[in-house]
């Protein structure tokens, strides 16, 4: 699929490629935009995992699983976003083989409805790559027990995850739809480590991205966290 720069809407920083049936990131995005660019949405494609070099990614390989060190993985083309603060990449197809260039500056990361099943393999690599982090957003992933999308969990299931997320990023200010108080912050440093979400261990076929099979209500994080058409994971 040819990339046409017709299709980016450019609001100041904020970058939006959105729809577009993508499978990895165009390069005229990062050659485009990347010194400057605050914000970038690339929801409703098809975004999985690009092979990319090694050298790349070296230092977010040390947290993740030394299997993929071989045949490393990631979203290329972000590392040439070096200011970037919000990524939003809702409705993809990107599973546990995720793996972000070191962002410093990011803040904000929503990665709703896609095929993440893997939480702890997953937050130990934010927690390396994205040390600014304060704004996470999961709903829609198998890794995360909401009742939105999975009917056999209740909010037991869903308060245990967020206590392992904080265990694992302490510096979140606000997770999925809410934000993150003072007791759970409490709680989440004493029996965090011990509220591992466990993984399931079969998994139905992946839905397409942007099906609209399972309509869903999020509200990932605060209003000032969302563009100006008022986005949310699912349309």
């Amino acid at each position: 699929m040819a990339h046409n720069e017709s299709l980016v809407a450019l609001n100041g920083t904020q970058i939006s490629y959105i729809g577009h049936d993508c499978k990895d990131i165009p390069d005229f995005l990062g050659d485009t935009y990347g010194l400057f660019a605050r914000r970038l949405d690339l929801s409703f494609n098809q975004l999985r995992f690009s092979a990319v070099n090694r050298k790349t990614v070296s230092q977010s390989i040390s947290c993740f699983k030394k299997s993929l060190c071989t045949n490393v993985k990631s979203l290329a083309g972000l590392e040439t976003f070096i200011e970037l603060e919000e990524l939003i990449v809702d409705n993809n197809l990107l599973g546990n083989d995720l793996l972000l260039p070191r962002l410093p500056n990011l803040h904000t990361l929503t990665l709703n409805k896609n095929q993440l099943t893997d939480i702890e393999a997953l937050l130990e690599h934010l927690a390396d790559v994205t040390p600014s982090l304060k704004y996470l957003s999961l709903l829609g992933n198998e890794a995360c027990p909401n009742q939105l999308v999975s009917p056999d969990k209740d909010e037991d299931d869903y308060q245990r995850y967020r206590y392992f997320v904080l265990h694992k990023l302490p510096q979140l200010k606000f997770l999925d739809t809410r934000k993150v108080t003072i007791k759970e912050v409490m709680e989440a440093q004493s029996r965090g480590a011990f509220m591992k979400v466990v993984k399931p261990k079969s998994e139905a076929p992946p839905n397409e991205a942007g099906s609209e099979s399972h309509p869903l209500s999020y509200t990932p994080l605060p209003q000032g966290s969302r563009d100006a058409k008022n986005h949310r994971a699912h349309r």
